[in-house]
């Protein structure tokens, strides 16, 4: 579909495989353009919401586009600009990036001339990045390239409130793909087990659990970056190889837990919802929801961190009634599709105004 060189929406469930279906009409769009010349932007731009999930799209471009000759570059604040500007210079056919660190280079006017090269541009995790607050960059960025671009948009997720945004960003005559419903609906690979108590009681649950998958590797998700080193320092105590990754931390320290968690060296990652999108770790067995997300699609996502490529996952979640109720419906039915148990205790939930509103905006949240 992406060949025929239509604009592309495709919702499809974490872990199938999403980045392979952009890159590599990617990697064909672009060795069927000509050679760029000297201050030539890139032929095709993916615009990620994340630095982890832009690297690692890099990785999985670079296993099929280094042996296809096509050279490309990954851009993202919290790095020196030096050695991306230099990459830049000379020359890339693809670009991976962030929109605010790929915004300052193009509006800087040093690296190219113009941006007319670029006439593949993807949007990966598109709805957060427009829930993330990415909307004026977004549209600052798409400002500076053709307007005859092929455009993509891909995601897990498409909640109906940042649709009339595709509607903008995607005016050519589109093809809408969806594997499984685009309400929102998680992978029936993973178990997922639901633990109703108090906030208090939290901590024993996660040892319990932890104790169940001793030698496993487990991604713990907070609500916020101070939980996250809160736990980390805990759980360090009790001689848990542990480590945290939030927005807060220095590249260095988040390129450097994520390495550790995927070789081994760390079992236990607590993060904030930085690493809920799109991040690949094999062999992850257990994610534990510490902290109930602020929505429902990012329990989605969550989630979807185990149970990839085709295996089998488990997840556990803590659900406070009294911090969480409102969401206890909207919960309810994510279990229920996936055909999951589901506690009594959520279904006596509507006192708490959960209704049926499957996703609400939430500004300022603590990435």
């Amino acid at each position: 579909m992406a060949l025929t060189g239509r604009d592309v929406v495709c919702i499809a469930e974490t872990g199938s495989g999403k980045t392979i279906g952009f890159v590599l009409p990617a990697l064909i769009h672009i060795k069927h353009q000509k050679p760029l010349q000297q201050g030539d932007g890139p032929i095709a731009l993916v615009v990620a919401p994340t630095r982890e999930l832009a690297s690692q799209i890099e990785k999985e471009a670079r296993l099929f586009g280094g042996e296809m000759g096509v050279r490309m570059c990954c851009v993202y604040g919290g790095a020196p600009k030096r050695n991306q500007e230099y990459t830049l210079r000379g020359g890339c056919e693809m670009v991976i990036c962030t929109p605010g660190r790929m915004l300052d280079f193009i509006e800087g006017g040093r690296i190219w001339r113009n941006m007319n090269r670029t006439t593949y541009v993807v949007f990966d995790e598109a709805d957060r990045m427009l829930d993330m607050g990415f909307e004026p960059q977004i549209r600052a960025l798409l400002g500076q390239i053709r307007p005859d671009r092929q455009m993509q948009m891909w995601s897990a997720t498409w909640p109906k409130a940042v649709r009339q945004l595709a509607h903008d960003f995607l005016p050519n005559d589109k093809i809408i793909m969806k594997i499984g419903s685009d309400d929102g609906k998680a992978c029936e690979r993973v178990t997922q087990k639901t633990i109703i108590c108090s906030s208090y009681d939290k901590q024993k649950h996660l040892k319990d659990a932890l104790l169940q998958y001793p030698n496993d590797k487990i991604l713990v998700f907070t609500g916020t970056k101070r939980m996250a080193d809160d736990l980390s320092r805990r759980l360090g105590r009790c001689g848990v190889h542990c480590a945290a990754i939030h927005g807060d931390k220095k590249q260095f320290d988040r390129e450097r837990t994520l390495r550790e968690f995927k070789n081994g060296r760390v079992n236990v990652m607590i993060a904030t919802d930085v690493a809920s999108r799109g991040i690949h770790v094999d062999n992850i067995r257990l994610v534990i929801n510490y902290d109930f997300p602020q929505c429902l699609d990012d329990y989605i996502h969550r989630i979807g961190r185990t149970g990839r490529a085709g295996t089998y996952g488990n997840a556990m979640t803590f659900f406070d009634m009294k911090k969480d109720g409102k969401k206890s419906r909207g919960y309810a039915k994510i279990l229920r599709d996936a055909n999951q148990e589901v506690p009594p205790q959520l279904m006596q939930g509507g006192h708490y105004g959960g209704g049926n509103n499957f996703r609400s905006r939430h500004q300022g949240r603590p990435y």
